[in-house]
């Protein structure tokens, strides 16, 4: 049964990679009809953000990515479910201590008592010869150079120490990853790994092949970040006597200008699209063609669509570029083809924000119908939904704010402008009342009685439309007017008329 995993670390919000990582393990696990596990490695404490666990999950769960066995949250507390627990590395550390000793034992393993100060005096003394910066084995104070007598007596005296893996000597250590074949790396260029540290915590390259093979992972996918390490894993999964799970290591994100991805260059974080108003169907389909596609002209999948596609036999090695104007691109389309009711819910916490309508106002069916055909105007105008408020804020504005100068189109003059608005506005008056105000009876008609007065078509409709939005660039007047209704469109055109 095929059992991948997420295993991110707690130190702050959910970078975007890591979300692409976590849906590649999701789409290979549920394409093969087996489990996606979600793991936190939190080994590192130094570098542990409170909430950052929560932080994960909901970034997971906004992207709808399904946790099978794992970290979860239920009725909003931090849990776990499985058989294969815990599965927070912190919890887990007698395990890891357990088969560090083991490692001793037999010999693929060693200690290690060398000071900060040593260490970086023999980095300085490599740099200077222009060698690797490798653990000098033979040089330092170890279970190499000392004798075991040594080595007894400082441990039992609690001197601090590291455990180290021991690489062997002239070896090619090879492994087949999904993504980029067959790789072969020699021995000499690996580094005897620290383990276990001084504090007694793992490091990531114990407690990963630890927990990868005792919660029976058969597929390691992460970013390519990691391959320079995974010789360093093959080798503790032969120490051991296990067999290695199939590695894919997934390509480098970069920007536009080749630069790795990175908050420096803007936002990275998942939380940081989600509060810019990106809806996560959007996301989930960029983000998995980051690396993959499906070998034809399709662009659009749902998440479901991209279960039934999706395998490492379409993933690139080459880095993919995040592209945010393809990503906005992906955005309108589904701003644009989304159910609106579905939508306008979505919407609501941006107008919230933006104090442009309160919770109780959106409360009432009436209302909400009003509301949607409001949102309607622009989600085809827009990029995300964060852009909607200051988009629509014409709509809901009490007084518009314009230039007079606005309201003559090309070649008219104040005074034609003037009389335009004059008779469109009797027109609205006289002609429509509630029951036929709608956007298409108003263009049907107006437009009808434009042709019929043999008026320039901008004539009319452009001093209407600024009277309406006093914007250059805006939804079209008879949209506007049919979600302003008409007591508000005339009171508009009043308005525009005294400016004239």
């Amino acid at each position: 049964m095929v059992r991948t995993r997420f295993a991110p670390s707690p130190t702050g919000m959910l970078h975007i990679g890591g979300l692409r990582t976590a849906l590649f393990a999701y789409l290979f696990a549920r394409k093969h009809q087996g489990d996606f596990l979600l793991r936190i490695e939190d080994t590192d404490r130094n570098r542990f953000v409170e909430g950052g666990i929560e932080q994960i999950i909901d970034s997971l769960s906004w992207g709808n990515i399904d946790i099978d066995e794992g970290v979860t949250i239920e009725n909003g507390s931090v849990v776990q479910k499985g058989e294969k627990g815990p599965y927070i590395q912190s919890e887990r550390l007698h395990i890891y201590q357990g088969y560090a000793e083991k490692l001793l034992e037999s010999g693929h393993a060693y200690y290690a008592f060398d000071t900060a100060e040593e260490l970086d005096s023999m980095r300085e003394v490599q740099l200077a010869g222009k060698q690797k910066q490798v653990y000098a084995r033979a040089s330092m104070r170890n279970s190499f150079t000392l004798s075991k007598e040594e080595v007894d007596a400082l441990v039992q005296s609690k001197a601090p120490y590291v455990l180290r893996l021991k690489v062997p000597e002239n070896e090619s250590i090879e492994f087949v990853d999904l993504v980029r074949g067959k790789v072969s790396i020699l021995s000499r260029e690996v580094d005897d790994q620290v383990l276990l540290k001084s504090d007694g915590f793992p490091t990531y390259h114990l407690a990963s092949v630890v927990d990868d093979h005792l919660m029976e992972i058969t597929h390691v996918i992460r970013g390519e970040e990691w391959l320079p390490s995974t010789p360093k894993h093959v080798l503790l999964y032969r120490a051991f006597g296990w067999e290695a799970p199939v590695f894919a290591h997934l390509s480098l994100l970069i920007n536009e200008q080749k630069q790795k991805l990175s908050k420096r260059h803007g936002d990275v974080s998942v939380t940081d699209f989600k509060e810019k108003g990106y809806l996560p169907e959007a996301i989930i389909n960029f983000i998995a063609f980051l690396g993959w596609n499906p070998g034809d002209e399709r662009e659009i999948f749902s998440i479901d669509e991209l279960l039934q596609e999706f395998d490492f036999d379409k993933v690139s090695k080459a880095p993919s570029v995040f592209n945010r104007e393809k990503l906005n691109w992906y955005n309108r389309q589904y701003m644009m083809n989304m159910d609106l009711a579905e939508l306008t819910k979505r919407a609501f916490p941006f107008f919230y924000h933006q104090g442009i309508l309160q919770k109780d106002d959106t409360m009432s069916e009436k209302e909400f119908d009003r509301i949607q055909k409001i949102v309607d105007l622009e989600r085809s105008r827009v990029d995300t939904l964060s852009e909607l408020p200051a988009a629509l804020g014409f709509i809901f504005a009490k007084d518009l704010e314009y230039d007079a100068g606005m309201l003559i189109w090309k070649k008219s003059t104040q005074e034609d402008a003037k009389n335009k608005l004059q008779e469109i506005q009797n027109m609205f008056s006289a002609q429509f009342d509630e029951n036929n105000w709608n956007k298409n009876i108003l263009e049907e008609k107006i437009i009808a009685w434009i042709k019929e007065k043999e008026y320039g078509v901008g004539d009319v409709l452009w001093p209407t439309r600024i009277a309406l939005s006093g914007q250059k660039n805006s939804p079209g007047p008879f949209e506007i007017a049919g979600v302003l209704g008409k007591e508000e469109t005339l009171k508009r055109i009043s308005v525009a008329i005294e400016k004239l």
